[in-house]
């Protein structure tokens, strides 16, 4: 009894002594643990996803990659699966296992260290969110104290859903929705018995576990995972020998990038870390861009590969570096390809080396496809490249071009056989010296549909589209002359297409505009100065509306006016501006005279779909509009600067305006001014007159025409030495520009020699902007133009039609060839009629008052 007796005094004071340490332990730390209610509301760190206005993925941006499910979506062989392997007695402890940590214990008694955890799935959470991996007593009483308070505070499923969604899986994956798409690119749902048994198996050690880094450690693991499920009695012997039997096929998969268009994303990324800060990359916010994804492939295609064509035309520049000589020992294929493993493809453009050259084809080693071969229709364009104005002699065989060890560059082209059949041949290329921008947007409410920043974003991210200023050569003509149209000119006005040639006493010199190609032909109406890009007409316009009157309307579509030089050489387009801005201007002529400010973002939504951010674009008035002249209506030059000052992108927050008070455009220009602009851009690509008659004529941009479509317009831009190309041109809901030109702004694009192995429809001459921008142009606006009908023309009240004739501009009785009609402002109309019979000396004087 004495011995009991001493032994109950003994057990009763260690369990005073245990709860008496325990609680002091808890007193010593309590200053140190933190807010377990916090998980309530935690917000975890997933990445920000940027999509297309159509849901098609753009970017990922975020080190962590994580896809949130709710615990109803967790599959229940999954949290049968940890809860076998990583604590089985989940739903019987409060939060800690006495079991596991007496057992803990035993190990640190027996080793003096730490060896073993006996963390419960409480625990690794609490681990998890407010602790570390450190090894060590105290980590490991924090962790008891904060995991019991996480018991009392959630329930077991809240608990089991933050710990799939938190838990670290390798390979940057944060839960186990992350890690099913990283290692066997699917849903969390879709996942087999065996897979789930593998993530579930790598919590343990998730670096070295994972099928990625070693399949045998990872099956092992496995297996001992549908082990403890079977003896849990959580599935079958027939489910446990097929899981068991499967074998893991795992490779990284990344985020699946749906749609190019890295340098919209770029935008979008800048623009949420300015608006977010670094929170952004770690916010999970979905950000829907203003981006169609149909419209985004065709300007891919169409930029780049006019691209090519231009850089490809010039010649051909050489290997990009030579692997081994001719008669030195080859590379094995091992070696090749691992050495091609580590040069960067840059969109279609692919590394290959050449290891064979037989008549007129080569053997090649493409990177990441294997061996292929070089046929000569592949290889026939690849004269060697002199200068930019010069080319060697076409090839007639492959030794020609290409040497055996050299490391050239691939691309994959499609043929359209005669049938109808699309076949695909392997063909050389190289990466373009000269680079590109193109840019489409919605002309009703500035919404970017496409952007294009350059040839690839990998090989270079600056975004020609956004940053690059460039001479906009005669593209600025449609400006001129719509200030001109504002004054009271009219497409039938004459202006004399005749040499300029002005002393410039500051200069010493002579000013000599000319034409280009140099030929003038007298007294022409102003619809045809501008088809046909007459240089010294938009001089002559330009000192009909005055320089300094002039350089203030340009102010009128978003232009700063230090871009515009005090100069008459604007009208030549001396001005630089960035292709957003050519866009943004040429909205004005497409939506009726409105100014639009040009935007990416559409709207963001939150890693549930709760909607964050709504983008309100000022909106083209369409009924019920303010009355001309009334505060919303009225064109204000102060309230345009500030606008165009804010960088693009940054619309009004959806909170920040009442609905009931919409906010409309501000009107530039009158609609009637902007129909008579978008007539002299139409006559641009379908010219006028009738050719059976003898009074055809085209103007710069009628390759346009191959289009088909009556609906559309534009304006060709070239700047002196063809240093930069331009088209701009819109077409229904759609306005796009095209360029083309060198980062190096001294360098010309040159011009080009007739290829005797390709076919008669190929560039030759000089480049400019209908040869060299508008092939881009013509291939994006077919897609464009598929997706609505052609339109018929909408002519605005105050539009008056009128049989005139052709040479004179004035009205006429006739109904022969010599007359035309034409669309005039009411009250601008002529009003006298042509005489029966004009003298030839009638237009004589070359500064005749009446053709300035």
């Amino acid at each position: 009894m004495k011995f009991i007796k001493r032994l109950l005094i003994f057990t009763l004071v260690c369990i005073i002594l245990g709860v008496g340490t325990i609680f002091g332990f808890y007193l010593y730390v309590k200053p140190e643990l933190p807010d377990v209610a916090t998980l309530r509301d935690v917000k975890l760190q997933t990445p920000m996803q940027v999509y297309s206005q159509d849901g098609k993925l753009i970017s990922q941006f975020g080190e962590k990659r994580r896809i949130p499910v709710k615990y109803d979506e967790i599959p229940p062989h999954l949290i049968e699966a940890l809860i076998a392997t990583e604590d089985s007695r989940f739903y019987d402890h409060p939060g800690i296992d006495p079991i596991g940590i007496t057992r803990a214990a035993i190990v640190v008694a027996m080793s003096g260290s730490a060896k073993q955890g006996a963390s419960t799935i409480t625990q690794q959470l609490a681990r998890n969110f407010f602790l570390s991996n450190e090894k060590k007593i105290m980590r490991k009483i924090k962790e008891i104290f904060i995991a019991i308070h996480i018991e009392q505070l959630l329930t077991k499923q809240e608990i089991m859903e933050l710990y799939v969604n938190k838990i670290f899986l390798g390979h940057r994956s944060y839960g186990f929705g992350a890690a099913a798409r990283v290692y066997f690119g699917k849903d969390l749902k879709d996942l087999t018995l065996s897979e789930m048994a593998t993530l579930a198996g790598m919590p343990k050690a998730p670096s070295t576990m994972n099928p990625i880094y070693s399949v045998e450690r990872a099956t092992n693991r496995r297996n001992v995972v549908l082990m403890r499920m079977l003896e849990e009695k959580y599935i079958t012997q027939q489910e446990y020998d097929q899981a068991r039997s499967e074998t893991i096929l795992s490779r990284y998969h990344g985020a699946e990038i749906e749609l190019s268009a890295p340098y919209v994303a770029e935008l979008a990324r800048a623009w949420m870390v300015e608006r977010y800060g670094e929170e952004a990359y770690t916010s999970g916010m979905n950000v829907y861009t203003t981006v169609n994804a149909k419209l985004q492939d065709a300007a891919n295609t169409a930029a780049i590969n006019n691209l090519f064509s231009y850089d490809e035309r010039h010649g051909y520049r050489g290997a990009e570096k030579v692997l081994w000589e001719p008669k030195a020992t080859p590379m094995s294929l091992a070696d090749i390809e691992k050495t091609l493993k580590n040069v960067p493809s840059y969109g279609e453009l692919i590394p290959a080396v050449v290891t064979k050259v037989d008549g007129k084809s080569a053997n090649v080693v493409i990177k990441r496809q294997g061996e292929a071969t070089l046929t000569w229709d592949g290889l026939k364009w690849a004269r060697k490249f002199r200068n930019d104005e010069r080319q060697g002699s076409a090839p007639s065989k492959a030794s020609d071009i290409l040497a055996v060890g050299e490391q050239i560059w691939v691309r994959e082209i499609s043929v359209q056989q005669e049938k109808g059949d699309v076949v695909y041949h392997w063909q050389l290329s190289q990466v373009p010296n000269a680079n590109t921008a193109f840019i489409a947007m919605n002309p009703e409410n500035g919404a970017v549909l496409s952007l294009v920043g350059g040839f690839n974003f990998v090989h270079n991210k600056f975004n020609r589209a956004t940053m690059s200023v460039r001479q906009v050569g005669s593209s600025i003509k449609p400006f001129i002359y719509s200030a001109a149209i504002d004054q009271g000119l009219t497409l039938a006005t004459l202006i004399n297409d005749a040499p300029i040639n002005q002393w410039d006493k500051s200069q010493g010199t002579a000013w000599r505009p000319k034409n280009s190609p140099p030929t003038y032909v007298g007294p022409t109406r102003l619809r045809v100065g501008l088809a046909q890009s007459k240089n010294v007409m938009a001089v002559r316009v330009l000192r009909e509306v005055g320089l300094d009157e002039t350089r203030q309307y340009l102010t009128r579509f978003g232009f700063d006016i230090n871009d515009v030089p005090r100069s008459e050489t604007i009208a030549l387009g001396a001005g630089s501006l960035t292709p957003m801005k050519m866009a943004q201007g040429y909205s004005v002529f497409a939506n009726g005279g409105y100014y639009v400010e040009p935007f990416y973002i559409d709207h963001i939504t939150g890693p549930y779909g709760d909607l964050e951010y709504q983008a309100t674009p000022k909106q083209i008035c369409q009924q019920d509009c303010p009355k001309p002249g009334s505060p919303a209506n009225e064109f204000n030059e102060q309230d345009i600067a500030v606008e165009t000052s804010i960088e693009m992108g940054s619309e009004t927050d959806s909170n920040a305006l009442p609905p009931q008070a919409p906010q409309y455009a501000p009107q530039v220009m009158s609609e009637q001014s902007a129909f008579l602009v978008r007539e002299m851009m139409y006559s641009n690509i379908w010219g006028g007159g009738n050719w059976r008659e003898g009074t055809g004529w085209n103007g710069t941009g009628w390759r346009g025409q191959k289009l088909e479509r009556r609906d559309i317009g534009g304006k060709t831009g070239t700047t002196n030495d063809s240093k930069d190309a331009w088209y701009n041109g819109y077409g229904p809901g759609v306005v796009a520009v095209a360029w083309v030109g060198f980062d190096d702004h001294s360098r010309k694009l040159g011009r080009t020699s007739y290829n005797n192995n390709l076919s008669k429809d190929q560039v030759t001459g000089a480049e400019a902007g209908a040869k060299t921008a508008q092939p881009a142009w013509i291939d994006f606006m077919r897609t464009a133009l598929s997706l609505s009908p052609e339109q018929e023309k909408a002519i605005p009240a105050g539009i008056v039609r009128i049989r005139i004739d052709r040479d004179s501009g004035l009205l006429t009785n006739k109904f022969d060839g010599s007359s035309m009609f034409e669309y005039f402002r009411e009250g601008h109309q002529p009003t006298e009629y042509v005489p029966d019979e004009l003298t030839d000396t009638i237009y004589s004087s070359e500064e005749s008052e009446g053709l300035f």
